[in-house]
């Protein structure tokens, strides 16, 4: 998409984080977040869905993660607390000045977008991608899965649970070690803190992916909850246009 902006803005401990923006100055904000090994470029632009999003009057911003895309990645341990994601994604929202805006995520930027509102982001409405009601509360077995792949990177064949894993890191030329710290700053969400999610929620997940459990469950566990079922599995979902125009058909 040759419209597309690149800005740079500071998040915790100062790490450049690369933000990218498309659409109309002045719609509608929209921060879109994307998923562990993934980038801005990959969920949300690549195939067409930001570009949907901004025809529907949006102005989409959509952070790369620290140690994802052009972001920092640093190899120091003090750079990844706990919940470092969220204090990106506040720094982000406050560069911007956000007040009235839209917050979306896939799969690790789902749970991103859960943490952040739970830390007092106040989006007017909520988008989860491929995410499921486990995948929250259940983050420590998701995240033994990417750390187990991290570690056994290069060795692993076709047929093993992590060779997906594996290949993916390979294709985006991820740096192990800052992703291997990133995962450590990640925590669970107990199923109990999803009844807080007050605004109204798309639990929007591809046909065949329960990667991250059931995205049902999830919309049917929050207050607000709604869910769209799009084609594609975790890996494939994002490159289907079904799944931008869910997302705006939601937030029309």
């Amino acid at each position: 998409m040759s419209d597309v902006k690149t800005d740079f803005v500071e998040g915790f401990g100062g790490a450049k984080l690369a933000l990218h923006t498309v659409g109309q100055p002045g719609g509608r904000p929209l921060v879109l977040v994307h998923g562990l090994f993934s980038s801005a470029e990959v969920n949300w632009i690549k195939f067409g869905n930001a570009r949907i999003l901004a025809d529907a009057g949006f102005e989409v911003f959509m952070p790369d993660l620290r140690a994802h895309g052009q972001s920092d990645g640093p190899h120091d341990a003090a750079a990844y607390p706990s919940d470092v994601l969220v204090q990106d994604l506040q720094a982000v929202i406050a560069s911007l000045n956000l007040v009235d805006y839209d917050l979306g995520g896939f799969s690790l930027g789902a749970r991103t977008a859960v943490r952040g509102v739970l830390a007092g982001l106040a989006p007017q409405r909520l988008v989860l991608g491929g995410m499921g009601l486990t995948g929250l509360s259940g983050w420590a077995r998701r995240s033994a899965h990417f750390i187990d792949a991290i570690d056994r990177f290069g060795t692993i064949e076709r047929g093993d649970k992590a060779f997906v894993a594996q290949a993916f890191m390979k294709s985006m030329k991820i740096d192990r070690v800052a992703a291997r710290l990133l995962l450590g700053s990640v925590d669970d969400t107990a199923a109990d803190a999803i009844a807080r999610i007050a605004m109204p929620t798309l639990c929007v997940c591809g046909a065949d992916d329960q990667d991250n459990g059931s995205a049902q469950e999830l919309a049917a566990a929050l207050p607000q909850g709604t869910y769209a079922e799009v084609p594609g599995n975790h890996m494939s979902s994002v490159t289907f246009k079904d799944l931008g125009r869910a997302i705006a058909e939601f937030l029309a």
